[in-house]
């Protein structure tokens, strides 16, 4: 299942190389709501892995920006302790709004990546 969230572009980092074949990169979106005459702002973070590390690349600090993703979770044993985490891959990435030039065609793979089983975490 594929989801879809709009907000701004407020972060980009650094790719970190997880391992020797696989790779990560975090941005953060902030998404607005006007909520019973309150806003309310929520700050997102998603991963992109893999070819998909250089999608933020294509944007600037403060772009609108529309982002497909799909919710992942894992869980993990280590030193005898259940341990899980929940990502939101991004598969996809592109301007929120027509006429602001280049970014208009900034889409990435219009297809998510396969959904398989594979656990990539490096520990």
């Amino acid at each position: 299942m594929s989801y879809e969230i709009t907000g701004k572009l407020v972060a980009v980092f650094d790719i970190v190389q997880r391992t020797e074949t696989f790779k990560t990169r975090e941005f953060v979106i902030e998404k607005t709501e006007d909520i019973g005459g309150r806003t309310i702002t929520n700050y997102v973070k998603f991963q992109c892995v893999q070819d998909k590390t250089a999608m933020p690349d294509r944007f600037h600090m403060g772009d609108e920006v529309r982002v497909q993703f799909n919710i992942k979770g894992t869980k993990w044993v280590k030193d005898g302790r259940e341990n899980y985490i929940t990502n939101l891959d991004a598969w996809r990435m592109e301007t929120s709004k027509l006429g602001q030039g280049p970014a208009d065609s900034a889409n990435y793979n219009d297809m998510p990546p396969p959904s398989d089983n594979v656990d990539d975490l490096p520990f």
